[in-house]
């Protein structure tokens, strides 16, 4: 079993350490550690997941993590990483957001007593920032640094040298709230450690220098590697948006497919980053990516253990089966909504339920070669026939060789859908009203 610092090295998850003595101070326990969690959604993203993953890699290991809420900074707005000002939010907003993220964290560590000393703690910066005054925050807090400092932080400077646009002093001030945070927690619960992305590099070293001028007290800092696609975008975004944890917002399936579809050169990474695997299976893994990329075990194993890690094993499992059904005859056992989730990015239409008696010739349903025309997945009614003669014509995944086949309601899927399929991945859904 390798030390907590060995894993942390092997899954590139060190960027930034104020010492690397704490590495040896983590393997041995003990080290109680905080990383803050962004309320502006009520619900956290896929990019949300490192640090999670890392804050529940320490636990493992016995050291007690403090999983902060920012009810107070989130009305605020962090300017790392961001290129422009951010639209606050209001306090009920705000107050709306804590509670929908809380689950969420709760899942990914453990708050109970079982843990003993490594228990987990879930705090809110809303209380004691909410509680100060703004003039003993200047004189306790401001006097502490001074605005030289401050303007030469990465995430404030990067917004002083674009010309369309400067920083607030309402933003200019969150790495201030940041570093008192690190001083509550390390007067009131302990703290010695902040983690954090590397974005947060300057706040967290705001943070260490505060308590370290206040108390006198050495605390630390580490940071994790930004994660971005191959192409270095940003993580967690797709074409139809934010990656969310919350299974309302984004499904297990589409869980599962954004991470299937993770590019060979960063799958190894993101196995590393995502996931609990010990270090000889990731191995195997980049192994067979560069020997025999087409079978795609590497992303297989990540889909999973990924979707597994956030919703349960049983959802990892049906989000598999899911995916194998997009190819299948297993489509028509989906439930409705894992149904529309697989063919979510398929074109779409409407017809009305009527057709299905057929017009003329009524009784023989709707000729499969005018819905695959209409569908337009083929130009001409005589490319339909060749498609079905060919045997390259599925109805819900079942080949279809019949030239005079027609679509009933014996076709439809949960009394409304048919899947058309033309060659492997040419699909349409027909919505029958």
């Amino acid at each position: 079993m390798p030390s907590l610092s060995a894993d942390l090295g092997f899954r590139g998850l060190v960027h930034q350490v104020t010492d690397r003595a704490v590495l040896q101070r983590l393997d041995r326990g003990g080290v109680v550690t905080y990383s803050g969690f962004d309320p502006s959604a009520p619900s956290l993203h896929v990019g949300s997941l490192v640090q999670l993953c890392t804050l529940r890699r320490l636990q493992l290991a016995g050291n007690p993590p403090i999983a902060l809420s920012g009810g107070a900074t989130g009305m605020i707005g962090d300017p790392g990483g961001k290129v422009s000002e951010r639209q606050l939010l209001s306090a009920e907003e705000l107050a709306s957001n804590v509670e929908g993220i809380r689950p969420q964290l709760e899942h990914f560590l453990d708050f109970s007593p079982s843990a003993g000393a490594a228990r987990a703690v879930l705090v809110d910066n809303g209380d004691w920032l909410g509680a100060i005054s703004m003039v003993d925050f200047l004189r306790d807090v401001g006097k502490h640094f001074t605005v030289n400092q401050m303007v030469a932080k990465e995430s404030v400077r990067s917004r002083f040298e674009r010309e369309d646009q400067g920083i607030s002093y309402t933003e200019f001030s969150y790495m201030l709230l940041q570093a008192y945070d690190f001083l509550r927690l390390h007067e009131d619960r302990g703290c010695t450690l902040q983690v954090g992305g590397s974005d947060q590099w300057g706040n967290i070293t705001m943070g260490v220098e505060l308590v370290r001028k206040v108390t006198r007290d050495a605390v630390h800092g580490l940071t994790t590697p930004l994660v971005t696609k191959s192409d270095g975008t940003k993580f967690g975004k797709t074409e139809s948006g934010t990656v969310w944890l919350d299974p309302a917002r984004t499904s297990p399936y589409r869980l599962y497919q954004f991470f299937l579809q993770s590019e060979d050169a960063v799958v190894g990474e993101h196995l590393r980053l995502f996931t609990f695997l010990p270090r000889d299976e990731i191995e195997s893994l980049d192994e067979l990516t560069a020997t025999s990329p087409a079978r795609r075990a590497a992303q297989r194993a990540l889909a999973t253990e990924v979707c597994a890690l956030v919703h349960g094993r049983d959802e990892a499992s049906g989000a598999e089966r899911a995916s194998a059904a997009l190819f299948g005859e297993e489509i028509a056992t989906l439930d409705e909504k894992t149904l529309l989730d697989v063919v979510e990015e398929a074109p779409s239409s409407v017809v009305p339920r009527s057709v299905l008696d057929g017009g003329e010739g009524a009784g023989t349903g709707w000729s499969l070669v005018e819905a695959l025309v209409g569908a337009g997945l083929v130009r001409s009614r005589s490319d339909a026939r060749r498609a079905i003669s060919q045997g390259g014509v599925y109805v819900n995944n079942v080949r279809e060789t019949e030239l005079e086949r027609g679509l009933t309601a014996a076709d439809l899927l949960h009394d409304r859908y048919v899947v058309l399929r033309k060659g492997r991945r040419d699909y349409h859904l027909v919505r029958v009203e």
